[in-house]
Formats: C-alpha cells, sequence, structure tokens
C-alpha cells in the first residue's frame, strides 16, 4: 500500500503545515493541491521521512518559514549532512524500520485516569488495535494520578497513562522512589484551560486573584507548572498569593460547585462540564499562556 508523500522537510520548496495553513504557491484549492501530490511513497519510504519530519520540526518547531529560508540558504543536503552528524538519523530510521517480532509480554495491565485524552488507550480495545498486535490488554480506570504512578511502581499496571512530568519525576525520584521510566507516545497537547468560577467574572485580570484556592491534578504536571508561570508572568507569588492544591480531575467540577476552589487548571472534559453546569467559565486555554 502506498501514501501520500508527507513533504521533504529538507526542502525550502516544502510547506510542512500542510492540512493547517498550507503555503504552497499561494494556498490553491484543495483539487489542485490533490493533483500535484500524485507521487506516492511506499510505507517504509513513509516511515522515514516521518523520522526526517519529526528531527527537523524539533529543531525549527512551528516556525516553517524559518525552516524554508534556512534550507534555501545552506542547502537541504548541507543540514541534512550536518544533523546526521550530531543525531544517528540511519540508525533511528533503521529501527522505526525494525520487525519487532512477538510481544515480550502479552497480558497487559494499562491504568489511564477518565479524561478526554485518556481516548485513545480506552479505544484501543473495543477497536481491537492491542488484539491486533498480539496483546491481550485490560485497561483499567484509576482514581487520579498519585494511584496511576503508584500502581506503575508496583508492578501492578504495565502501561499508564501518566501527565508528561510524571515519568521524569519517577525516574529522578520525585516524589516517589527512584523508578527509570519512558514516554513511548504523547496524547495531548494544550489540551487544558484555567476554568474560573462564575462569582469571578468580574476579576479577569489574574493580578486579582490574590487569596484565590486553585486546584490542578497533580503536583509533577504542566498544569501545575503552568498555572504557577501564568500567574508569576502577572505579578503573583504562586507559593504566597494564591492557593494550589491536588485535585483529581473528576472531583473538580464539585469542588468549584462546592466552592471549595476558585478556579482550576484542568483537562477536559470537565473544563466544559463547569460551563455546561453553570458554574464556571473558561479564562484562558492552555496554549494561548
Amino acid at each position: 500500500m502506498t501514501v501520500k508523500s508527507l513533504g521533504n522537510p529538507f526542502s525550502k520548496d516544502t510547506d510542512l503545515r500542510h492540512g493547517a495553513d498550507c503555503g504552497c504557491n499561494g494556498c490553491r484549492t484543495g483539487q489542485e493541491h490533490e493533483s500535484e501530490s500524485s507521487a506516492r511513497m511506499s510505507s517504509d519510504e513513509m516511515l522515514e521521512r516521518t523520522v526526517e519530519s519529526a528531527i527537523v520540526r524539533s529543531v525549527f518547531g512551528q516556525n516553517d518559514i524559518g525552516r524554508r529560508s534556512f534550507m534555501g540558504m545552506l542547502g537541504g543536503g548541507t543540514v541534512a549532512a550536518a544533523l546526521a552528524s550530531v543525531f544517528p538519523l540511519d540508525k533511528a530510521k533503521a529501527a522505526i524500520l525494525d520487525d519487532l517480532g512477538t510481544p515480550e509480554k502479552t497480558d497487559l495491565n494499562i491504568g489511564f485516569v477518565p479524561i478526554t485524552c485518556a481516548t485513545p488507550i480506552i479505544m484501543a480495545q473495543p477497536m481491537g488495535f492491542y488484539e491486533k498486535h498480539g496483546l491481550n490488554a485490560k485497561v483499567i480506570k484509576t482514581a487520579g494520578w498519585a494511584v496511576a504512578r503508584d500502581k506503575s511502581l508496583s508492578g501492578e499496571y504495565d502501561a499508564s497513562h501518566m501527565l508528561t512530568p510524571m515519568p521524569l519525576a519517577m525516574t529522578l525520584g520525585a516524589g516517589s522512589v527512584a523508578e527509570p521510566y519512558i514516554m513511548p507516545a504523547v496524547e495531548n497537547i494544550n489540551g487544558q484551560a484555567i476554568v474560573l468560577s462564575n462569582e469571578h467574572m468580574d476579576k479577569r485580570d489574574p493580578k486579582q486573584w490574590k487569596g484565590f484556592t486553585f486546584g490542578v491534578p497533580f503536583e509533577y504536571s504542566m498544569h501545575n507548572f503552568l498555572l504557577r508561570y501564568y500567574v508569576a508572568e502577572h505579578g503573583l507569588d504562586p507559593d504566597v498569593d494564591i492557593q494550589i492544591r491536588v485535585v483529581p480531575p473528576p472531583e473538580m467540577v464539585a469542588n468549584l460547585r462546592a466552592g471549595n476552589l476558585d478556579g482550576y487548571l484542568s483537562p477536559d472534559p470537565f473544563n466544559q462540564r463547569a460551563v455546561w453546569e453553570g458554574i464556571g467559565f473558561i479564562h484562558l486555554l492552555t496554549k494561548d499562556i
């Protein structure tokens, strides 16, 4: 089976933003773009291109215009050679193409916390993804992040849905015994929001939040880090001027309703839930912090 080209990340003429703000020759119509994309790649070639694109994106981030200018000045071949000199590009490509063989362990317990970004982990079971790869996976609903961490460290879970800082904290022994952990997949980026109680509709300036109590899902979470960064950026000391409490995501809305929290930085669906129940409003999406 062949698939459409992802675009050569080392070419100054390739726009890697296809599907979003495609800038190829003035954003021509989708039909014209389709005819231009008649060149096909094999699955193996696509995987190799995926590795190249991931590495180039890690260097240039979202600045595709900067990437194209850089490729134009130095030449794609020169940039590719420079990256290959500091990163084992060929080994990375070979690794992704390797036939992994049969799984070392087929019976797995996989934990998840019931938030929106757990959807791939949950739906992989009824859609047959685990079975397709020879796995007999039991997907287990977990009360919160501390429980997910503890069950992972105890060996009760073979894999678990976690917040991005958690594997790093667990590896370093921050808040738990030190145990090396890896994060093989990212489920969600920028899918959170700051929610405030409707009582604070008139307090949109964070400088007015002195004395507020906020909930975050876990100490080692981007929610905690982003909330601290955001209030500090507006002149508040997150350790002095506000209180930050760890609250499991499913309990956020109830605590907001009860007045135990003035707001929270949380994943969905609990941001939209507060809006739907008429007790809170979305102050800011984390992608805008």
